[in-house]
């Protein structure tokens, strides 16, 4: 549960930091950061190569980690009721993601935001891919959306108007 200004100690709301407020899964600037659509490939590998590439993923903030799963039409509702015990909801699909599913299955997409990184990320390909083999479907990969960064305003140079 987020803390909020009441369940902070005194100390901590005059001295501390502000809460900052978590990512909306829901932006429409989210952009693919790291994918991971391999099975062989580490998350470890996929994340480094993330941190190389454009756009540049950024370990310390908040992402949607975002799992494609090809399940049975009549298995959805189980995996999202599962699913929804560790926070995730059932995402909705955009025009950029890969959306060819295996033959009598359905492409389903489960997010939640978090702070990502090649453990964690593991340990949830890993609970997906059991998930999905209960099911009687597979995983197809996962990708991790983050806001783009925004340039900072450089500061203009020269003499100030009077």
């Amino acid at each position: 549960m987020a803390a909020t200004h009441k369940s902070r100690p005194w100390f901590l709301r005059i001295f501390g930091t502000k809460i900052p407020t978590p990512l909306d899964a829901g932006r429409s600037d989210l952009v693919v950061v790291a994918e991971g659509f391999d099975d062989a490939e580490a998350s470890s590998t996929a994340l480094e190569r993330a941190g190389s590439t454009e756009p540049e993923f950024r370990p310390e903030s908040e992402v949607v980690l975002r799992h494609h799963l090809d399940l049975p039409e009549d298995s959805v509702a189980d995996a999202e009721n599962i699913v929804a015990q560790d926070g995730y909801v059932r995402g909705a699909s955009r025009s950029e993601d890969v959306t060819q599913a295996v033959e009598n299955s359905v492409r389903v997409i489960f997010e939640r935001v978090q702070i990502l990184d090649a453990l964690h990320c593991s340990q949830e390909r890993s609970r997906m891919a059991g998930l999905a083999q209960r099911l009687g479907g597979s995983v197809a990969g996962w990708d991790a959306l983050q806001p783009p960064i925004l340039a900072e305003a450089t500061p203009k140079r020269g003499r100030r108007k009077t």
